[in-house]
């Protein structure tokens, strides 16, 4: 779909309701009855059948399928395309087959959407008791913006991002303190509190189960929520190498690389262990990479984090948290002996232990996402198509791998991967991991019965072969991801003997 989605044919189709009119980019797509703008969604159209086409036009906002089977299997699929929209605008199909078939969603990344470059802080003590200050104000704005929300919720009156700002005029003439800060910063707080807000409204309408919904804002305590600003452009400026926010503050950047242009916005925060780092968002760029011709499969696991049609591209498990497990440990029950009484004061070394625990669960992170990183920029340097498995690895923390996987970061790793291929223009392709370990990778035959996980050989009835379980999963991602694995070990594969012409 790489070089598809530039030529793609324009379709023009209406809302089964509304009819408000939508144009949608799509090859292949054909008009059909069942498209709905976003106030009349998916959720409001109930016909049988079977879930053929989703196609999400990131421009317009626009919906479009042929046949449903229920809410559910219509909810999965949009929640899969929202995810894969993390690449940015990109054009998303799920396309002719039943999740016992595998479904394989195309990605495709485009040069548009918004980048993150984070810098880590120096900040000087006049400038850190200002930032202190400033958050404070932020704070009790968003603290009183849960109070009006609750009041209004009792009251059944509506409490949007409009009347807050009514509000927070309001509180800044009453109260002078608050009208010596900044009033970007407690303007975005709004915003952020709207977005909250707006998004446990939305999970509570859609009736998502209570583990899934994001929850309503709640009161922020001043010694567990660590500080956040946010900026607009008016609040602040980048002069002879520093940061000015608005109200005075001079902050000084680590310039570790380059910004790629002119920041439309920058969030200032402190992590757990007390550093300052700032987030500017930029516009993103693709740089393309020279054009290899070869495709490769990704398959997830636990004994190796990545296992890939090529050996050259697999990744071991570093097994970073096994190694730091021991001196965590020790600093745990530091902490366990030191814990301070309800009520009381933390000792001093308590709150070193807390530190150096801190530190060492930043460090394990750093190494898993450093680790990630420079895999996935060996793999899209080398490959023009990728086909991962989109695996999600939530089951394996009711299992008995429950740690291991934890470890292995398999989320962090699909998630840089994703983000790589987006960077650098590579056509990335979800495949749906139902029955993969049971179909050959060589015949498509599929076996009977599904593998135990102690079983690491497949060995295939219909054509004899034997591979690893694993090498053979990743095989079977080029197929369903429609790619030709012929370049992969240099054999066509056959067609299944049921699917043969007699």
């Amino acid at each position: 779909m790489g070089s598809e989605g530039k030529d793609a044919a324009k379709v023009i189709v209406q809302c089964h309701r509304c009819e408000k009119p939508q144009t949608l980019r799509s090859s292949g797509l054909q008009p059909c009855d069942g498209y709905a703008c976003w106030e009349h969604g998916p959720k409001k159209l109930q016909v049988p059948g079977l879930v053929r086409d989703i196609v999400h036009n990131a421009a317009g906002g626009f919906y479009g399928w042929h046949d449903v089977t229920s809410r559910q299997e219509i909810t999965q699929a949009v929640r899969r395309a929202r995810e894969i929209a993390v690449i940015g605008t990109a054009e998303i199909a799920v396309r002719d087959a039943a999740p016992e078939d595998g479904v394989t969603t195309s990605a495709v990344a485009q040069a548009s959407g918004l980048a993150r470059y984070t810098y880590r802080l120096r900040v000087p003590s006049a400038a850190l008791a200002a930032l202190l200050t400033e958050w404070d104000r932020c704070r009790w704005v968003w603290n009183e913006c849960v109070a009006q929300s609750r009041a209004a919720h009792h009251a059944k009156q509506t409490c949007g991002p409009a009347q807050l700002d009514k509000m927070l005029t309001g509180w800044r003439t009453e109260h002078e303190w608050l009208r010596t800060g900044a009033s970007v910063p407690q303007q975005q707080t709004i915003r952020d509190f709207a977005k909250s807000r707006a998004k446990a409204l939305k999970d509570i309408k859609a009736r998502l189960p209570m583990k899934q919904r994001a929850g309503m804002p709640r009161f922020k305590k001043k010694d567990l929520a660590d500080p956040t600003l946010n900026y607009t452009r008016n609040g602040f400026r980048l002069k002879d190498g520093g940061l000015h926010l608005a109200g005075g503050i001079a902050l000084t950047v680590v310039w570790s690389r380059d910004l790629p242009a002119e920041p439309s916005s920058v969030r200032i925060y402190r992590d757990s262990l007390g550093h300052w780092y700032a987030s500017f968002v930029v516009p993103a760029e693709t740089q393309p990479l020279p054009a290899t011709g070869r495709c490769i499969g990704i398959d997830w696991g636990v004994k190796q984090t990545a296992t890939t049609t090529s050996d050259d591209h697999d990744l071991p498990h570093a097994e970073h948290g096994n190694k730091a497990a021991v001196r965590l440990a020790r600093y745990q029950r530091k902490m366990a002996r030191r814990k301070p009484e309800r009520g009381q004061t933390a000792s001093r070394g308590y709150r070193s232990a807390r530190r150096q625990a801190a530190k060492l669960h930043k460090k394990v992170a750093r190494q898993r996402q450093d680790g990630a990183r420079k895999w996935a920029k060996k793999v899209v340097r080398d490959h023009d198509v990728i086909a991962v498995e989109d695996f999600r690895p939530k089951f394996l923390a009711k299992s008995t791998m429950a740690r291991k996987a934890a470890d292995a970061a398999i989320s962090a790793t699909k998630r840089a991967l994703i983000e790589m291929a987006r960077k650098h223009g590579r056509d990335v392709r979800l495949v749906h991991p139902a029955h993969t370990t049971m179909d050959c990778g060589h015949c498509g035959a599929r076996t009977k019965h599904a593998l135990p996980l102690s079983e690491r050989t497949y060995t295939c009835n219909a054509c004899g072969a034997v591979s690893s379980r694993d090498k053979n999963s990743a095989r079977v991602m080029l197929i369903r991801a429609g790619l030709n694995p012929a370049g992969v070990d240099r054999v066509r594969p056959d067609r299944p003997p049921d699917s043969q012409a007699a």
